[in-house]
């Protein structure tokens, strides 16, 4: 018997106030162990859809479940528990005057007793391999390392699914790497992982599953070999086949 979703999107569909539609009908779940590259153009719902997933937005229709409960019952907070949400630029993230700060904000803010909070950020920079101190300033640090405190911060709340938009965006090929193997190694860990990206050289790496929207629409859904091979579906979703 297979296990519940972490998430299903059930005919789901957001329309934002003056009447743009950026989710459009969409159905679509979500299992531990997954990692799954979000692809699609600018503008083709992939944040949007994010967020449905982890409970920032509530659907304008149908409905987005996680571990079976439906977000429109659920506090933001709630979600959170259980879905992290990365956001692409880490400066949007990241307000403390602290590394430790930045971290164990999340895990306070669910009430976690201070003695955990402290092993939750301890154990959320080993996952990360930031070797700074704890009471560095993270606005100096380098965009690669404020990405990696954007990703422990969300893994102090220890989620069962990271949702990461864009993670690579702004650092170079070799640290890009160094976040998509972190990645992957919170994915043999039993995590969730879904990572919006351009890049689809990156998501034949590491995705086993992609996703593709189209104007709002899912447009493909499948393995990652299967979907990348079939350079027809490709450019009809506006995007360029690898070489």
């Amino acid at each position: 018997m297979r296990k519940r979703p972490i998430v299903e999107v059930i005919n789901a569909s957001y329309v934002y106030p003056g009447g743009i539609k950026a989710i459009d009908d969409i159905s679509l779940s979500i299992r531990s162990g997954e990692f799954i590259a979000l692809l699609g153009q600018n503008g083709s719902g992939k944040t949007t859809l994010a967020k449905l997933m982890n409970g920032l937005f509530k659907p304008t229709k149908g409905t987005v479940l996680i571990k079976g409960k439906d977000t429109r019952k659920m506090t933001v907070a709630e979600c959170a528990r259980i879905v992290g949400y990365v956001f692409q630029n880490p400066e949007h993230q990241i307000f403390a005057s602290t590394i430790y700060e930045e971290i164990a904000f999340g895990p306070r803010n669910l009430g976690i007793p201070e003695e955990d909070v402290k092993r939750r950020v301890e154990e959320a920079l080993k996952l990360v391999d930031l070797k700074k101190p704890m009471n560095a300033f993270p606005h100096l640090l380098s965009v690669g390392e404020k990405h990696r405190v954007a990703i422990a911060s969300i893994l102090a709340m220890e989620p069962e699914l990271l949702i990461l938009d864009e993670p690579t965006t702004g650092i170079d090929f070799g640290r890009s790497l160094q976040i998509m193997r972190l990645l992957q190694r919170l994915r043999d860990k039993g995590k969730a992982i879904i990572v919006i990206t351009h890049d689809l050289y990156l998501a034949a790496e590491f995705a086993e599953r992609i996703i593709i929207l189209k104007d709002g629409k899912k447009f493909a859904d499948g393995p990652t070999k299967e979907i990348l091979s079939n350079k027809r579906l490709l450019v009809d979703a506006g995007l360029s086949p690898l070489q």
